[in-house]
């Protein structure tokens, strides 16, 4: 498999052409694509030419940039413009942005090249990419499992070969929780550090975009590339943030180590996935830092606060889409009518429910009871972690309690498909980063992951540690 590190530097080099390295990418997208439905649109015309310019750009002894030649597949809910913008959903049929999104933009001035869109849960709202109006993503270990999700597709189109990386967004959960489903490296970075502009919003205080990889070396890459500070989105960082490559290969001697006991050895996490941590904190260990056992109370509390505040932001978020001004557009009587009967005909099961649990939590008489407690409950978390982060660098938990299920196995059931990002939910709510890292895999063979955390900004030091794991990993 190849690394977008290596990539890059043979295509500025010259050893090898950027034409060259999509059309063996392409060939991988032919072959599995139709069997995975990883990527909804596969922009094969654009990418080839994307690869001849970069090809021209070399020519001329100039570097086109630290990703030069490296494919990248995009998550469906990043606007491109022209480029069609589903979410997974009806709702957007027919619908090609106006705009770009930051972090395309800063892919593609970076070398990249833009390979496609991958399929996603509608408006990033699950946790299997079976709730895709499209149709499911499949395991590319398995496909008769789940990828995870929201990215499956992301996750699953790296894991495949599609592309040596891709780009998705994390809500709850939904890049690292895919990432270890489907044995690949998946960031959430702190809240702020990468751009949300052309991000289509499902909860705006939580939702951040983030990398996958075939390796720490090529997340961090990618993660260099997108970070940074943006006009266009109020909650970026104005400072300037520390890049994470350099420091890789610093090591973790000295580093202070936390295992989460309520994550760790929490209700439902499977044993093999609790010895995987524990085999991962003996590496670290090993390689010179102090392993301790630290104690998070509050995020217990942490899937139900996240399941009142992220359904009332996204209530709020999906109000716009009414069939007046783009998308789908069923006709009524009247305006209310034809706004009723376009959400009823373009919205899914899921995100349907979510609207009306979101809505009902900000209505009158019950916002105090819910989305305010909900509220208190993050601020709680938050005071936890930063307790812990006192006398801890970086902390180690499950990143899922178990390995990917059976596609079906959880649809009739919206609780036990909650429970899958029940060790990633804290980690959004506190606004800090976290990383998933494949360990081995489990008796069903399916890969296992494990999650890395780190305080605000915290990026380096995480995967100083990360790069420890990975190569201690089976």
């Amino acid at each position: 498999m190849d690394r977008a590190y290596e990539i890059a530097a043979s295509v500025r080099s010259g050893e090898r052409s950027a034409r060259e390295v999509i059309d063996g990418y392409l060939d991988n997208v032919a072959a599995r694509n139709d069997e995975l439905n990883a990527l909804l649109l596969v922009s094969a015309d654009a990418a080839r030419a994307s690869a001849d310019a970069i090809d021209a750009v070399v020519a001329q002894g100039k570097d086109p940039g630290p990703l030069a030649g490296v494919p990248v597949v995009l998550k469906d809910n990043l606007c491109q413009r022209g480029v069609p913008t589903t979410c997974g959903s009806r709702i957007l049929e027919g619908w090609k942005p106006p705009y770009t999104a930051t972090v395309v933009e800063a892919v593609i001035a970076a070398g990249g090249i833009a390979l496609g869109k991958a399929n996603l849960d509608e408006f990033a709202m699950g946790s299997s990419t079976e709730n895709s109006a499209f149709g499911p993503t499949r395991n590319p270990h398995d496909p008769s499992r789940v990828p995870g999700g929201s990215s499956g597709g992301s996750a699953a189109a790296v894991a495949a070969e599609f592309a040596p990386l891709a780009l998705g967004s994390d809500t709850g959960g939904s890049i690292r929780q895919p990432a270890a489903l489907c044995g690949v490296v998946g960031v959430k970075p702190t809240y702020g550090r990468v751009s949300r502009y052309g991000l289509v919003a499902f909860a705006s205080s939580l939702d951040q975009i983030g990398p996958f990889a075939t390796s720490v070396s090529d997340a961090a890459l990618l993660l260099d590339a997108i970070s940074g500070h943006d006009r266009r989105d109020s909650t970026s960082f104005a400072d300037q943030l520390i890049p994470v490559a350099p420091s890789l290969n610093e090591g973790v001697a000295g580093l202070r180590v936390g295992v989460i006991e309520e994550l760790t050895n929490g209700e439902g996490v499977a044993p093999e996935v609790r010895a995987a941590v524990s085999a991962a904190a003996a590496a670290l260990e090993a390689a010179g830092a102090i392993i301790e056992m630290v104690s998070l109370p509050s995020t217990q509390f942490g899937l139900s606060a996240y399941y009142m505040i992220a359904p009332a932001e996204a209530s709020s978020n999906l109000a716009r889409y009414d069939g007046v001004r783009y998308g789908l557009r069923v006709d009524g009587d009247d305006l209310s009518t034809m706004n009723e009967r376009t959400r009823d005909a373009g919205f899914g099961a899921e995100v349907k429910r979510r609207i009306m649990l979101g809505t009902y939590a900000l209505s009158a008489g019950y916002y105090d009871a819910y989305y305010g407690r909900a509220q208190r409950v993050r601020t709680l978390i938050t005071r936890d972690f930063d307790r812990v982060y006192e006398n801890c660098d970086v902390l180690l938990s499950p990143t899922s309690p178990t390995t990917a299920f059976k596609l079906g196995d959880r649809t009739a059931d919206p609780m036990a498909m909650y429970q899958s990002d029940v060790c990633t939910i804290p980690t959004n709510l506190a606004g800090h980063p976290a990383m998933s890292l494949p360990w081995g895999k489990g008796a069903d063979g399916m890969p296992v992951g494990v999650q890395v955390l780190a305080p605000a900004l915290g990026e380096p030091t995480m995967f100083r540690a990360a790069r420890v794991i990975e190569d201690a990993a089976p």
